[in-house]
């Protein structure tokens, strides 16, 4: 009955987790609490915790309709955060272009870059004559590389255009909606899925929807680090990441300790599911799943996961990855991808080295360290074989850029330097961190961040210092009065936010995928029981009133100041108006939709061209779709017509593509917005060995070229030009030209 008596004068929201917080009679340890002092009987000691659990869960301060209250009250607020979030981003989109206003034209017009060409794909279903056709057009594919009959589901994700056109095929909404608002709203709602599942991961964290509020007002505030769903609506990753989101809190609901085995398979496979649906929709899944992989083989090495956690973890991944290899008619990208080398080297040294957790702390730290050389040398070979064996060179552009970034590869190649010159795929600026902290975000990020960190290596030198240390026996051990781990699902999270933080401070890109998190961990810190209680203890002032004072008010509290300081900004976002205006782009569409031939096929900027086949259906030399090794080569002698080359030159490089007409921009030609070395053109005389233009070092070996720029000498009509070439459309931005043929000249004239 004293047991019994403590348990009832507890805190019914005290959660203690990670740490070892001993009581006069008892320990906790994330959501089970164990018995303090040694039993004889191991009977008596689980009907004692159980005896525990159910007067813990059934007296009065934890009655079940309160807590069905609560969580009516947390799903509710989750709804009601990611509507705002969905329509916050569609009010912006509308206010900036006028959307509604503009014509169809400039309503395809303002999908960008490679966003035009993958909603030109959900337009081409949409206008098939069935769906059977449709599908059989985009397998067949010879509209969008010219002279090339190319499988684009298997080349590229866009299952999800062929997915939303079925469905508005099928749905009676035709008469209401035109297609591209469904498209676009369908998009706008995934950022609510995205929204939900960070807010479901710091609830799961923390114990308290609190925390999941607080991750999504900051979602919301810091939209310009979180998303640029707006500007960017087509991107692979608006579609992805949303997915993501939803594997994490799946992947942190299987790690707790207490679900039972029905409630561990429906999270497997909803893990499954959400895995599936994130590789299908982005191609750079591999990527991500490789990092993922490397946070459950370091939680594995350090004894935070069971074998079967581990083993599951990676089963799903592998399992998802060959789904989408299936659906994209068995696509080589995938086999030979370094995650499933790495997950299969891991697996199998894993399975040879059985005494990896047994000795002491140094003898497991050399074991861990020659384990994890096997790893690398095993995956390394792996993949190089893969690779040899299916001939795989679509991906190798990547690591080129990977190679340039860090100084361990040429840094002249025209495909890495394509990416290194962009800012989005350079290091994360530091006036990013100065806007997250005025949001005041990054200041429980930080501390949080330290906090589990260094209770996160103490709790692995333990685990690696206890003999025979696996989870298993420790967790049979934790009742006769030993240390209890670290919760897995908060390692999980903890290193997904350093390994994703690192990968967005090399690359600014990959951010989106960092900053949505750090929400969920800034908000764990704030509203979790964990990191205050130690706090507390260290301060020798742990009381309940103490405790439920700062978890509580202190959100509520950064909830008013966010709420004080930032509504009149976002209001004043959303009712900013402007209007789309671009008036050279509608010509030109205009004139090749109505002045050239259904099948003429255009040569120019991988961007203009994809706005090309969206809005006129045109077919095309390249595309901005740079997962194909052949397309690259392709694009590197179409760009010649801004270098320095002979117009035969680059006459045979267009007729070899196949092209009729030549589009050329002044923008590119001429461009400004890029530092010399990085402009388009200084990238093709780099490449081609030639000094580049205007002032400053060029280095020694590169020479003067013997031929002006091809761009600018095509305008002064000279004779070498005006015969391989005929202007037949010109505004202030655009010169379209179209090629003559060629007259061989006989033997008895020559």
């Amino acid at each position: 009955m004293e047991v019994r008596k403590r348990t009832q004068r507890r805190d019914p929201w005290y959660n203690p987790g990670p740490w070892n917080f001993a009581s006069a009679g008892g320990r906790v340890c994330g959501n089970r609490l164990w018995v303090g002092g040694r039993s004889d009987g191991t009977q008596e000691r689980r009907a004692d915790t159980m005896s525990l659990l159910r007067e813990n869960c059934s007296g009065s301060p934890c009655r079940p309709w309160r807590r069905c209250v609560s969580m009516a009250a947390g799903m509710l607020l989750a709804g009601l955060l990611a509507l705002s979030q969905a329509w916050c981003v569609n009010a912006i989109h509308e206010n900036l272009l006028w959307f509604s206003q503009l014509t169809e034209m400039e309503r395809e017009i303002s999908f960008r870059t490679e966003c035009g060409l993958y909603y030109s794909y959900f337009k081409q279903m949409l206008e098939a004559p069935s769906i059977h056709e449709g599908l059989s057009d985009l397998i067949h594919d010879n509209l969008t590389e010219s002279r090339r009959t190319i499988n684009l589901l298997k080349r590229m994700n866009i299952y999800q255009e062929v997915f939303l056109s079925i469905l508005y095929r099928w749905l009676p909404i035709q008469s209401y909606l035109e297609p591209i608002y469904f498209y676009i709203y369908t998009v706008f709602s995934l950022q609510a899925v995205y929204l939900i599942g960070l807010y479901l991961t710091a609830w799961l964290l923390s114990g308290s929807w609190l925390a999941g509020v607080l991750t999504g007002l900051w979602y919301i505030l810091n939209r310009i680090d979180t998303t640029r769903v707006e500007f960017t609506i087509s991107l692979r990753e608006n579609w992805s990441l949303p997915f993501l989101a939803l594997q994490v809190a799946t992947i942190t609901c299987y790690l707790r300790p207490q679900l039972t085995a029905l409630q561990q398979k429906v999270m497997v496979w909803l893990m499954y599911v959400t895995t599936f649906c994130f590789c299908l929709t982005w191609q750079f899944n591999q990527f991500i799943l490789l990092i993922q992989a490397l946070i459950i083989y370091t939680l594995d090495c350090a004894d935070f996961l069971a074998t079967t956690q581990v083993t599951t973890l990676y089963l799903v991944q592998v399992c998802g990855l060959l789904s989408v290899w299936l659906l994209q008619f068995c696509n080589s990208m995938i086999l030979g991808s370094l995650v499933l080398s790495f997950i299969v080297s891991a697996m199998l040294v894993r399975h040879c080295q059985t005494g990896l957790k047994a000795g002491g702390l140094l003898v497991r730290l050399g074991k861990l360290f020659l384990h994890s050389i096997m790893v690398l040398l095993l995956t390394v070979t792996f993949n190089y074989m893969a690779k040899k064996a299916l001939q795989l060179q679509s991906d190798e552009h990547i690591f080129k850029f990977i190679k340039s970034k860090f100084a361990l590869g040429s840094t002249r190649d025209f495909d890495a330097s394509l990416y290194l010159c962009e800012e989005a795929f350079g290091l994360l600026p530091l006036d990013t961190l100065e806007r997250l902290a005025a949001t005041l975000l990054l200041y429980p990020y930080v501390p949080t961040l330290l906090l589990l960190t260094g209770a996160m290596a103490v709790a692995a030198l333990k685990n690696l210092r206890t003999k025979g240390g696996s989870v298993e026996e420790r967790k049979a051990n934790a009742g006769d009065g030993q240390m209890p781990s670290f919760r897995p699902d908060v390692a999980y999270n903890l290193l997904h936010t350093l390994f994703f933080g690192l990968l967005a401070f090399s690359t600014m890109r990959m951010k989106y995928i960092w900053t949505g998190h750090m929400c969920v961990v800034a908000a764990y810190g704030i509203c979790g029981t964990e990191l205050w209680t130690l706090l507390l203890n260290m301060l020798r002032c742990n009381t309940k009133v103490m405790l439920r004072l700062l978890r509580f008010a202190l959100p509520l509290a950064v909830i008013g100041f966010l709420y004080y300081k930032f509504w009149p900004k976002i209001m004043e976002e959303i009712s900013e108006l402007r209007e789309f205006y671009d008036p050279d782009t509608v010509e030109l569409m205009t004139w090749i939709r109505t002045k050239t031939p259904q099948q003429a096929v255009f040569a120019g900027s991988m961007q203009l061209l994809a706005g090309i086949k969206l809005c006129t259906g045109r077919v095309l030399t390249n595309h901005p779709h740079y997962e194909d090794k052949d397309l690259r080569e392709r694009t590197r002698q179409v760009y010649q017509i801004y270098g320095r080359r002979s117009p035969e030159e680059v006459y045979d490089f267009l007729r070899a593509a196949g092209a009729d007409y030549v589009v050329l921009e002044n923008s590119i030609c001429f461009e400004r917005r890029h530092r010399r070395g990085c402009r388009l053109r200084d990238l093709l005389d780099l490449a081609n060995g030639h000094i580049m233009d205007g002032p400053g070092d060029n280095d020694p070996d590169l020479v003067p070229a013997s031929h002006p720029r091809f761009c600018e000498a095509m305008k002064t009509d000279e004779p070498a030009y005006s015969g391989l070439f005929t202007r037949t459309f010109q505004n202030k931005t655009f010169h379209v030209y179209r090629l003559k043929k060629k007259h061989k000249k006989s033997s008895k004239s020559s």
